[in-house]
């Protein structure tokens, strides 16, 4: 960190902010003891102007169209890794030898399984309960069987709850999917990949054999190697705060969960494939545009743009690409969702409109096609991005252990009345 200060005067006194300097990425401002050298608070609405910690795990540069797992640029890990991989990197912050990725994954395969025990959680909810709601039920419950790794001083406790996060995640999600449907669930196959075993947990049925398709078996793995880490978004905001309280990790991520679930978050690409459906065809594209260009008329074009990302999202290209791949593997042509989709994804590359306002397919916009032409319903799509997300959570929470940092307490601009006195009800 360097020595520079910027100095903040009020009602005549000035008051020395010291100014750090990242890796990469603008200058911060600590204003640790701003309150009590001038009693003054800042104000910040979303924190988006605030950085709420130091952290080392991922990075993003919004106006380059960046995103850095550990320094590795997403594009080379999606061209060249896979996800127990980028799990190994974002947890231990270096790509493992072959050796290391061996064990590692050994070890996440043999904690696929739940306590049997834990079947009856899923039966406790009602059929058409979404799948989000049952995991964040499940997920905290895990709590309540894995005792030997509740302790968030201990590293070995540390390390045994992220590995059996990350490896039952998929188990639990299946499960809630295959609840939701009415099929029996399907145990895991740990001799599959970690993608494979999660699309066989999802659509095999005991009556038959499941054989999973390499290249849906290779979009699955891209989509949750895309979605593990984005910096201090929502959910992982969530994750730290409940984490900086001293709550087990398995509470801390179901916290997380639940910060993921809304459409704002993590249900982005439902919402995106739900506008696609709400178009319905084709000619109605037109019509659609209109009143996306028009502001009066409240419709935003959802799967496009990105509040970080101002030039282009760096994971869209990589999913755009297993999306084409899926499409033509399955034969999907005249799907009228699918047809709509390429088509505005056509218009939205050359018309100058979305071009000017930086409007370009994100990734939400391909995950959502993916997912839907694998079969999955649009109820899943958060689920498997809560899969995705899991590493990345409990990597900046073991982070945020690390530095033994203090318990979150934002503050506030007061708005309310001022102090009064109580008034006896028949006063009143």
């Amino acid at each position: 960190m360097t020595e520079r200060k910027a100095t903040l005067t009020l009602d005549g006194k000035d008051i020395d902010l010291p100014v750090m300097s990242p890796v990469a990425g603008p200058d911060v401002l600590d204003i640790r003891k701003l309150y009590d050298e001038a009693d003054v608070f800042t104000f910040d609405p979303g924190f988006t102007s605030t950085a709420s910690c130091k952290s080392a795990i991922t990075f993003i540069d919004g106006d380059k169209g960046e995103l850095l797992y550990r320094g590795y640029p997403i594009e080379q890990l999606a061209e060249n890794s896979s996800y127990l991989e980028t799990c190994f990197l974002l947890l231990y912050g270096e790509l493992p030898s072959a050796e290391q990725l061996a064990d590692f994954t050994t070890r996440v395969m043999k904690h696929t399984m739940l306590h049997e025990q834990i079947h009856n959680f899923f039966r406790g909810f009602r059929r058409d309960a979404h799948p989000m709601a049952t995991m964040v039920g499940v997920v905290g419950a895990l709590s309540a069987f894995y005792h030997d790794s509740l302790d968030i001083t201990d590293p070995w406790h540390r390390e045994v709850a992220s590995i059996r996060m990350i490896a039952k995640l998929p188990t639990i999600a299946a499960m809630a999917y295959k609840y939701s449907i009415g099929q029996p669930f399907v145990y895991p196959k740990n001799g599959l990949s970690y993608a494979g075993n999660f699309l066989r947990m999802c659509f095999a049925v005991p009556a038959e054999e499941y054989e999973v398709n390499p290249i849906l078996e290779k979009a699955m793995d891209r989509i949750m190697m895309l979605h593990a880490d984005h910096e201090q978004n929502a959910s992982t905001s969530t994750v730290r705060l409940a984490g900086s309280s001293g709550a087990n990790p398995f509470a801390c991520i179901a916290a997380g969960i639940a910060c993921l679930w809304g459409p704002a978050h993590g249900g982005a690409n439902q919402a995106a494939l739900e506008q696609l459906r709400e178009i319905g065809t084709v000619d109605r594209i037109p019509e659609f545009i209109a009143k996306a260009k028009d502001k009066s008329s409240g419709v935003k074009l959802m799967g496009f743009g990105h509040r970080v990302y101002k030039n282009f999202d760096p994971r869209a290209k990589v999913m755009k690409e297993s999306a084409d791949e899926v499409l033509e593997l399955l034969g999907i042509h005249d799907n009228p969702t699918l047809q709509v989709a390429k088509e505005l994804e056509r218009i939205a590359l050359q018309d100058e409109y979305f071009i000017s306002k930086k409007l370009y397919p994100n990734v939400d916009f391909y995950s959502g096609i993916i997912l839907e032409a694998m079969g999955f319903p649009v109820s899943m799509f958060t689920p498997i991005f809560a899969i995705s997300r899991t590493v990345g959570w409990i990597s900046q929470w073991k982070e945020m252990i690390a530095e033994n940092g203090k318990i979150g307490r934002p503050r506030q601009l007061y708005v309310g009345p001022a102090k009064r006195d109580y008034t006896k009800v028949a006063a009143r």
